[in-house]
């Protein structure tokens, strides 16, 4: 019996899900984060071309290609580690750099992307980010570098991992250019749980990034919203008080729900996607299993003051959106209703008035009809008494007398005659 045959895609799906593993770090190194995306069409954009820029860089380094078509890709660069990977809208960039630097948060350290690589990448900066990794030290000493690298009125700090980790950061952007977050684990996590801890604050600063991007969308959308949403009043306000012509407020609205429609379909991927970001968003901090150190704000209440309300902005516009294209299609409905109903009774108008002339025309048919049978009858007593003159000279009978006889019997006959072609035709 021959082997059952694989499903051509069964390899594949089953690797997948092994396709992005957790880089394994040290508890003293640092990690450079770079995250790229094209401003326009992200989703739909030439991904060879992503692929060019990573083999650029990697060919600089003399590092192994990645297949055609690789979605990620991991390897060594001269001393560093690279972690690539490309999304749905952006790529991005890890690398993982040994020690602790000359000092925290150089800005040197960025230079393992070359000036002109970064010129020549096909997309925008969407987020950076510089993580430093230190072995855990006592709280005070936490504590005095919150106070020397951060901002403290928008720091998060939390133990994470089951006090595995201390996590800070307070997604500012420094005068470098880049965002700040350290990762201070105790000396007894592995190294394949610290590399977990860097990816997930990557992972949080830059599907947080992405998601207030559908923030901006709402901002860019609000005031047009706004006037749309006033229109949509005065039409449905004018049906109401039957102020202008119905023919020209169905067509004022079916401009507005035209323009509705449009928004809503150039607004419909963003909303989408900026759920699914803030999903994942969730996701990332709920799996680190936070616990507040310092009496500090965790990076949950972090996002639940300033990220959340703007999630719940979009989604309110993205509601609204929808109940004004849901009030105007209705307007329209009515109104088209009420245009039909008034073009009916027109119609029933002109049927009548139709009716009318027919009766008209009939009448006239019917006065027209006494007319035609005289000039029938003149014209036939003509010929007739043509006919009779040869034969009434023997007779001795005058041209007169011949035409006044036959006169009667041939308007008989033609008044039958029409009356009886008109009765067929009814």
């Amino acid at each position: 019996m021959p082997p059952i045959t694989d499903h051509p895609l069964r390899y594949e799906l089953a690797n997948e899900l092994h396709a992005r593993p957790f880089p394994a770090l040290t508890a003293s190194g640092r990690a450079v984060f770079l995250a790229i995306k094209r401003p326009e069409e992200a989703a739909s954009r030439d991904r060879q071309a992503d692929l060019d820029h990573l083999a650029q860089l990697l060919h600089r380094h003399g590092a192994d290609q990645p297949q055609p078509g690789a979605t990620h890709w991991f390897c060594q660069i001269g001393k560093h580690q690279l972690k690539w990977e490309s999304h749905t809208e952006f790529v991005t960039y890890t690398v993982f750099l040994d020690g602790p630097g000359a000092k925290p948060f150089d800005p040197d350290d960025f230079d393992v992307f070359p000036e002109d690589w970064l010129a020549a990448a096909p997309g925008q900066r969407i987020t950076s980010a510089l993580i430093r990794i230190e072995p855990r030290p006592s709280d005070a000493e936490i504590e005095a570098r919150i106070a020397d690298w951060f901002v403290s009125e928008s720091v998060a700090a939390s133990c994470v991992q089951d006090d595995g980790a201390v996590v800070i950061g307070d997604y500012r952007i420094d005068p470098a250019g880049h965002m700040r977050f350290a990762v201070f684990p105790r000396d007894d996590i592995g190294r394949r749980r610290i590399g977990r801890i860097v990816q997930r604050l990557a992972e949080i600063e830059t599907y947080k990034t992405m998601s207030m991007l559908g923030f901006q969308r709402v901002r860019a959308l609000s005031p047009r919203m706004a006037e749309i949403d006033k229109e949509l009043s005065e039409l449905m306000s004018g049906m109401t008080d039957r102020a202008a012509p119905a023919e020209e407020t169905l067509q004022a609205l079916l401009t507005v729900s035209a323009e509705l429609e449009t928004l809503q379909a150039q607004a419909s991927f963003r909303f989408g996607a900026t759920a699914a970001y803030e999903a994942i968003v969730h996701e990332r901090i709920e799996v680190m299993r936070e616990e507040r150190f310092g009496g500090r704000q965790t990076f949950n209440e972090f996002m639940m003051r300033r990220f959340d309300p703007a999630m719940r902005t979009v989604k309110s516009t993205q509601t609204r959106l929808q109940a004004m294209a849901d009030r105007a299609m209705r307007a329209g409905d009515l109104l088209r209703t009420r245009v039909d109903v008034a073009r009916s009774a027109q119609n029933q108008a002109l049927l009548e008035s139709m009716d009318r002339r027919a009766d008209l025309q009939l009448q006239l048919q019917k006065t027209v009809e006494g007319f035609s049978v005289v000039a029938i009858s003149y014209y036939a007593v003509s010929l007739l008494s043509y006919l009779l003159y040869p034969v009434a000279e023997p007779l001795e009978v005058t041209k007169g007398v011949v035409t006044a006889a036959v006169t009667l019997p041939v308007v008989a006959l033609v008044f039958v005659l029409v009356r009886r072609i008109r009765g067929k035709i009814d």
